[in-house]
């Protein structure tokens, strides 16, 4: 009785109840409509029934779920909640890319996917991966026709799990781990800092600025009050690591009339900072409630009702601190002054120091100075605080119903969704007071004769409210679905289906829509032969009002080879070929609404004047008008080819695609002569037209082995892709071939070839006149492309690829042993073939610039010939901080993103209690990266260090 109590209690009451009060036949539309999936589930008591279960697993498509053995289009899926067993993971989309083929945080290059949750869109990062049941991966055109005009660049469907008919479960799920830092910049200290600024100097002409004197104080470290060298990264500012925590509860059940599912969920966790207000003050937490339920009301209807919240809450201090220790040198002031060290005659300073209202632990005034009177420490101290509130709730509900009276296999189905999201900051905005000391030495013994203050202490008690947000998503669509098998040999399929959604912003007039009709025919032949036809019709108020609709065709084949006769005998046990092609017209790519009619601007118009001086506004042209604007286009063609060997010891798939966006919008300058144009006034009757070509192709595949020895299972997976962009089209006029942008990765990289260092003055007067300042020796000497003797923005060539859409080359693995009830699990990727810059300001230093360690490799006569970095310079160097392969370094790199080890107690220890299953485990994140650049690409400049997160897990089924 007491564990009953339990229960109902636990599942929101209502839920339970409704579940365990009502009865039904199932409805015979049942197999389309829900599915237990297993495509990474390695436990070697259900390997034995994998080859079987496998062709009738389903998978989440466009508007329906297929078996797995008729997938049409390219869609990958993995069941998130049987890799969780051994697989922790804190993000929803964690490490996809080690799983499914062709997505390295995009898919087949293109970015901006569709993140769709239950059949609408949201944000990925609101739904945790407890909640998830399966993610599919929507690449080619046929997979995300029928979504329309915003799934052009691929879909992410994540379904999250829904209850099933049975005894209750509750799952329980409870983590604890530490996040520490991989690294931190490596700034200079005063006293290297000074001495190098003077060798700056000097290579300006100027003196030195600080003595020898001064250098040698603030190298003692003898007071480091008077003499600071301030290190934003020591001990006194930061922890060696934070905290998280998270625990989760799913509660599940049902009968054959209503099932549930119910999740409750929460985590923290807090911050590097360990000083001033941050201690109490800078921390996350997030708490979250899902609840599913289905339930059949009757032979003919079912329904469906989910509703999600979510709390998500920061508190901070009122300070960019990571943002100063990037930029902060470390001489300019002590952030506390001691008290004690002030004589006990300078009564105006003591004065001070009664009246302060932030006297830091009894001891300390907060330092500062004239240029300093505000400052990370300080603000941290007392500068106030701050909070963040996020709340999210979705709702959506559906309604199904079988229309087989009407017609065998007739279904028609329609759902709605309303979200809505609010966000504002909550902050207490203290105003206080620094000092500044003067100091005097006395027998040895550093005291301060005087404090020079500035501004004042005010204590705040208003709470200030600021970045108030909303967003609210409105979805609906319906479908008219024909499922049907005829003679156990031919299945049709066919869905009508209308699909809407809305997204309005606070302080957007236009909200985001996407709107269409859709159209899905199939059929295939005793699973051998296949025909998958989907459309769409989008509509795009983005576009003049007769090219606002659209048609958006594609088509799907495929053929089971190992169906056939001559296949039979063959260790092939699946072997399928697909080809995909079509195209989706698209308005992702339109940035803004109005840009086919022609615009006049007043506000933004230019001034002039006669001779009497008396300014004038004008009206000004900023583009001309364009009615026969159209959609951009996906244009693509794609190759399928999917397999089984030896009863799925290994399983592999591939393909290949090519595609196009065909008509990006451009104001074209060349189509149109020069006086459609001017630079001043600013003056443009050049309308917006369908212009610019991409072209992306590639190659993605995946190849799993799995294997039984005895009482151990081993289970290797490998996913990679290559693909390669080009900007097919351009609207360019450049007057040197090497410059045209078209013919060049569409993440190209454009700047100077370096030459080495200027060695001399003579070598600087026989090279080319740089047009970027005054250089002198130990500057960048660049190459004169177009040998015309001026270095200038011409001489910038094709330098290579950035990988913004993902590097050329990635690559994942996941890796499973299991020995008896001990588990061990495994991830990691790999990233080859693009370039970065070293444009951070941890590497491009001059003026009054903190100076990194890098400094230390500069140019100087004496180190000429294995200098790595320019010579200081004081004052501006754009000759040398601008892009070029000086800079350049390649991103190749192999992670092991993950390790995880498990251990499942064993029944018999359980017994017959309550509690049915029982688990721990230890896992690491981000534990090792294999690349030369290492050290630069674990660095985060300006904003908090990257971590290593080391967690211990407990999970419980009751």
């Amino acid at each position: 009785m007491k564990y009953k109590k339990l229960n109902i209690a636990l599942c929101l009451g209502m839920m339970g109840l409704a579940a365990n009060n009502l009865t039904a036949a199932p409805s015979s539309t049942d197999h389309y409509l829900s599915a237990n999936i297993s495509f990474h589930e390695f436990d070697s008591q259900l390997q034995q029934d994998s080859i079987a279960a496998d062709s009738t697993e389903l998978v989440q498509v466009a508007f329906r779920k297929v078996k797995k053995q008729d997938l049409m289009g390219d869609v990958q899926a993995v069941n998130l909640a049987q890799i969780m067993e051994k697989n922790y993971t804190t993000y929803s989309l964690d490490n996809l890319d080690a799983f499914v083929s062709g997505f390295n945080g995009n898919i087949w290059g293109n970015g901006g996917y569709l993140v769709l949750v239950d059949g609408f869109p949201r944000d990925a990062d609101n739904v945790m991966p407890t909640e998830i049941d399966q993610i599919s991966v929507m690449k080619d055109v046929n997979a995300v026709a029928l979504y329309g005009s915003r799934a052009a660049k691929g879909v992410i469907y994540i379904t999250t799990k829904r209850g099933k008919a049975g005894k209750q479960k509750i799952n329980i799920r409870t983590n604890a781990g530490i996040h520490a830092p991989i690294s931190y910049p490596k700034y200079l200290g005063s006293a290297e800092y000074m001495s190098l600024y003077n060798e700056a100097r000097r290579n300006d002409g100027l003196p030195d600025l600080y003595s020898e004197e001064t250098i040698y104080r603030y190298a003692a470290g003898e007071n480091p009050y008077r003499y600071p060298n301030v290190d934003y990264y020591a001990s006194d500012y930061i922890k060696n690591s934070y905290n998280r925590y998270d625990a989760t509860a799913e509660i599940s059940g049902g009968n054959e009339r209503a099932q549930y599912y119910t999740n409750f969920g929460f985590w923290s966790a807090g911050s590097l900072l360990n000083f001033g207000e941050a201690v109490n003050n800078n921390s996350s937490n997030r708490f979250n409630v899902r609840g599913n339920i289905d339930m059949k009301l009757n032979s003919l209807i079912s329904l469906n009702v989910d509703a999600a919240a979510t709390f998500y809450t920061t508190k901070g201090v009122n300070a960019d601190y990571w943002g100063a220790a990037a930029t902060s040198r470390p001489h300019r002031f002590s952030p506390l002054i001691p008290i004690d060290m002030i004589e006990e005659s300078d009564e105006n300073s003591w004065v001070y120091v009664n009246n302060s209202n932030f006297l830091v632990d009894g001891k300390y005034l907060l330092g500062g100075s004239q240029l300093d009177q505000t400052n990370a420490f300080a603000n941290i101290y007392a500068g106030g605080n701050n909070r963040y509130m996020n709340r999210q709730f979705q709702f959506n509900t559906g309604l199904d119903f079988d229309l087989k009276n009407v017609l065998e296999g007739l279904t028609f189905k329609t759902n709605l969704a309303v979200d809505y999201q609010s966000n504002y900051s909550q902050s207490y905005n203290n105003q206080y007071a620094v000092y500044q000391a003067t100091w005097n030495n006395y027998d040895g013994k550093d005291l301060i004769s005087y404090l020079t203050k500035y501004g004042d202490d005010q204590l705040s008690g208003v709470q200030n409210i600021s970045g108030s947000a909303y967003r609210q998503t409105v979805g609906w669509n319906g479908q008219l679905n024909f499922f049907r098998t005829y003679n156990n040999a031919h299945h049709v399929s066919a869905i009508l289906v209308a699909n809407a959604f809305q997204i309005g912003n606070s302080g957007q007039y236009h909200k985001h829509n996407n709107a269409n009709l859709g159209l899905h025919l199939g059929y295939h032949y005793l699973n051998k032969y296949y025909a998958d036809f989907s459309a769409a019709m989008p509509h795009s108020a983005k576009l003049p009002s007769g090219n606002r609709q659209a048609i958006s065709p594609t088509l799907s084949l495929g053929w089971r080879i190992s169906e056939e006769d001559f296949m039979r005998h063959s260790a092939f046990n699946n072997l399928k070929l697909t080809v995909s092609g079509g195209i989706v017209n698209t308005d992702l790519d339109i940035q803004d609404y109005y840009l086919y009619q022609g615009y006049y601007t007043y506000n933004n118009a230019a001034w002039y004047s006669w001779a009497d001086g008396e300014l004038v506004h004008t009206y000004d042209r900023f583009r001309g008008e364009n009615l026969n604007l159209g959609y951009p286009q996906r244009r693509e063609v794609s190759l399928g080819l999917e397999g089984a060997l030896y009863n799925n010891l290994i399983t592999f798939n591939a393909s290949y695609f090519y595609n196009q966006m065909n008509g990006l919008l451009v104001q074209p300058s060349t189509l149109y002569p020069m006086y459609f144009m001017s630079y001043w006034p600013n003056y443009s009757d050049l309308p917006f037209v369908n212009f610019n070509n991409d072209e992306r192709r590639g190659i993605d595949f995946g190849i799993n082995v799995n294997k039984n020895f005895g009482k151990t299972f081993f289970s290797v997976g490998m996913t990679g892709m290559y693909f390669d962009t080009q900007a097919a089209k351009r609207d360019e006029l450049f007057e040197y071939d090497y410059q045209n942008r078209a013919g060049k990765p569409l993440d190209a990289l454009w700047g100077l070839q370096s030459d080495g260092f200027y060695r001399d003055q003579n070598d600087i007067d026989n090279s080319a006149l740089s047009t970027f300042g005054e250089v002198k020796p130990g500057d960048i000497k660049y190459i004169d492309q177009n040998g015309d003797g001026t270095i200038d923005n011409r001489d910038e060539v094709y330098l290579g690829k950035a990988g913004w859409s993902g590097s050329p080359f990635s690559l994942g693995l996941n890796l499973t042993a299991k020995w008896k009830n001990i588990t061990l699990f495994a991830v990691a990727t790999g990233r080859y073939g693009a370039y970065a810059m070293k444009n951070s300001s941890y590497f491009w230093m001059d003026g009054e610039d903190k100076y990194s360690a890098i400094v230390r490799d500069r140019w100087t006569e004496e180190t000429k010939e294995t200098a790595t970095y320019p010579r200081l310079t004081t004052g501006n160097s754009d000759n040398n901080f601008r892009s070029s392969d000086f800079w350049m370094y390649k991103t190749n790199r192999f992670d092991l993103a993950k390790v995880q080890l498990s251990y499942d107690f064993p029944k018999n220890f359980l017994g017959n209690g309550i509690v049915r299953e029982l688990g721990a485990y230890v896992n690491g994140f981000n534990l090792l990266t294999f690349a030369k650049e290492k050290e630069i690409m674990q660095l985060n400049i300006g904003g908090a260090p990257r971590t290593r997160f080391f967690n211990f897990g407990v999970k419980a089924l009751f």
